[in-house]
């Protein structure tokens, strides 16, 4: 990683004003951009292949005060990166690799810039980190599910963060032009960790000896050459020479592991509409109201109001506005403007509306059709979308009342909650109905958590008769006592209970400390099944969260924070 930097919270929190009709508040961080907006990717097509070029400007960078030298990037870089991706998923379908390169002469990519970095806040810096490891985990879950698969095209020396995006991809080929390499810098210069899943691909993906890993992180040169394929660091070395050929074989190579379809026609990525305004952020299914005073957000996800005529020619002919994939695109963007933007609203109170048989219906027809490319691609992005849910560091209550509409894939909301309250409700109207759970096969396993289990086999810790006992419910609206004896909800008060209950919860969680709750929920979320997802987001990215307040890395004598200056680097020697 060469690493991120900015002057205080509210200054890293800007980004360069987006187009007037994307105009919210010019102090907020945006996701959203498109191809013609970019500033450091190139985008080409050649099909079956697509080739994603790095070409930083240096003073392009999210804020002013540091320059994007050697391909170092920012959190705008990676939000390019992440928009190129999303367009070559689902506006071209005919691409069956993707090759990663950069235009830059004898260099790939020094990989986050360190004087922004050196510079950031804490928050910042975790949250750089945490969206450039979802943007790489999202890179190999298209590999393994979609058919979409990645050749590092290595032109140039390449490290820290730069390596860590050569890792996410099927292969790597680095150019032997006797100076070139591959590093993981961030320990012997730096004094942190890589930020991006290194250590653990490294082990994990690569299958590096441990041995040859202990000398590769803790040396700042790194390796190059015939060492370098030798210890699985990369797939192959090329000669200056044979380099371009030499990748174009590989990428036809990889091309034909693929069953992308050679002649369906994309589907255009069209800009979400949304207003920000005091209350909160809204879209047409996702609505975020804040609650400053409460340090909460009541966060509502809208199903549809009635049951739609499914076809893959309609769902092909909506486009970007077909129901699931505009939800997913909703909930993602929504996720991301709080996790950066809105750093005191600790607690998400998390409610649906809507018609439950119209959820089901989309469900029942994703998983009936996804061998189709648009389908698989939208669960992918429902997918990816709720896996963020899961590494979010936020408190998450799902409030189930009358008129909610939490099913199937909108039940995923609630199993990716820390606690769930349905409300118990004796006295209602005639015109509403109570509150209810219901089951589709869509929560048995199609949109897996980062340790590779549905949220029901972690709920239930894999207990195989809860999973029997649950598949025998699917499709029934399960009532409040229903839900509670099968171990779908936490607690189901009654109307006497409901308000002075969930009022106390929401209290007691809002008083707690906040990095205590944050290491609280990612050790309880997932379980005993460790991946490299939850390696990465766990164990490293507890350490290097560690790691980043601690006085060796920012300490006024720090490595990260003299790098650069001349002046020595001032190590507290206890190991702790």
């Amino acid at each position: 990683m060469d690493s991120p930097a900015v002057q205080d919270p509210q200054e890293l929190n800007r980004q360069t004003q987006p187009p007037a009709q994307h105009q919210a508040k010019p102090d907020l961080v945006d996701y959203r951009t498109d191809p013609s907006r970019y500033k450091h990717w190139r985008l080409t097509f050649d099909p079956p292949v697509a080739t994603l070029t790095m070409d930083v400007a240096e003073d392009g960078g999210l804020r002013p005060g540091y320059k994007l030298k050697l391909n170092s990037y920012d959190l705008g870089v990676d939000i390019e990166l992440y928009d190129a991706l999303q367009r070559i998923r689902f506006e071209h379908p005919e691409i069956r690799t993707v090759i990663i390169t950069s235009a830059k002469n004898r260099v790939f990519c020094s990989g986050a810039n360190i004087y922004m970095l050196g510079l950031s806040s804490h928050a910042w810096k975790v949250n750089f980190c945490k969206f450039t490891n979802e943007t790489r985990n999202g890179i190999e879950d298209s590999s393994a599910h979609s058919g979409l698969k990645f050749l590092a095209a290595l032109n140039g020396s390449t490290a820290g963060g730069g390596y860590e995006l050569a890792l996410a991809c099927d292969e790597i080929v680095l150019i032997d032009d006797r100076s070139s390499a591959v590093s993981l810098p961030e320990l012997p210069l730096l004094g942190v960790l890589p930020g991006t899943g290194g250590l653990t691909r490294v082990t994990d993906k690569r299958s590096v000896r441990r041995d040859h890993a202990d000398m590769f992180c803790t040396n700042p040169d790194g390796v190059r050459g015939q060492r370098a394929k030798d210890w699985r660091l990369v797939d192959e070395i090329v000669k200056p020479q044979q380099f371009a050929e030499q990748i174009k074989q590989r990428a036809a190579n990889l091309a034909e592991q693929s069953d992308r379809p050679a002649n369906a026609k994309g589907i255009a990525l069209t800009p979400l509409q949304r207003t920000i305004d005091d209350t909160g952020i809204h879209f047409q299914y996702v609505d975020a109201q804040f609650n400053r005073a409460a340090r909460t957000v009541t966060l509502t996800v809208r199903a549809p109001e009635s049951t739609p005529q499914l076809s893959i020619e309609s769902a092909l002919a909506a486009g970007a506005n077909w129901y699931p994939l505009q939800l997913a695109r909703e909930l993602d963007d929504a996720i991301l403007h709080l996790r950066t933007n809105e750093l005191d609203l600790g607690l998400w109170l998390i409610k649906t509306t809507g018609n439950a048989d119209a959820i089901i219906a989309f469900d029942n027809f994703l998983l009936l059709n996804d061998k189709n490319w648009f389908v698989r691609e939208v669960l992918g992005m429902l997918r990816r979308t709720f896996a963020r849910l899961d590494v979010t560091s936020r408190s998450m209550y799902a409030i189930i009342e009358p008129g909610s509409c939490f099913a199937g894939t909108l039940f995923e909301l609630a199993l990716a909650s820390d606690r769930i309250f349905i409300r118990d409700a004796q006295d209602l109207p005639e015109n509403e109905s109570p509150a209810f759970v219901a089951l589709s096969k869509i929560n048995l396993g199609a949109l897996p958590m980062p340790n590779h289990l549905s949220r029901l086999q972690a709920r239930f810790s894999g207990d195989d008769s809860q999973q029997s006992a649950l598949k025998e419910k699917i499709g029934a609206k399960l009532n409040p006592q229903d839900a509670l004896d099968l171990g779908l909800v936490t607690v189901a008060p009654d109307d006497l209970d409901w308000e002075d209950e969930l009022r106390q919860a929401i209290e007691s969680r809002a008083a707690l400390s906040p990095d205590g709750l944050t290491g609280l929920e990612a050790n309880l979320r997932f379980g005993p099944n460790e991946t490299t997802e939850t390696r990465i987001f766990g164990r490293l990215s507890a350490w290097q969260n560690w790691i980043f307040i601690r006085p060796n890395a920012v300490g006024e004598s720090g490595a990260l924070k003299v790098y650069g200056t001349g002046a020595p680097t001032k190590f507290t020697w206890e190991r702790v």
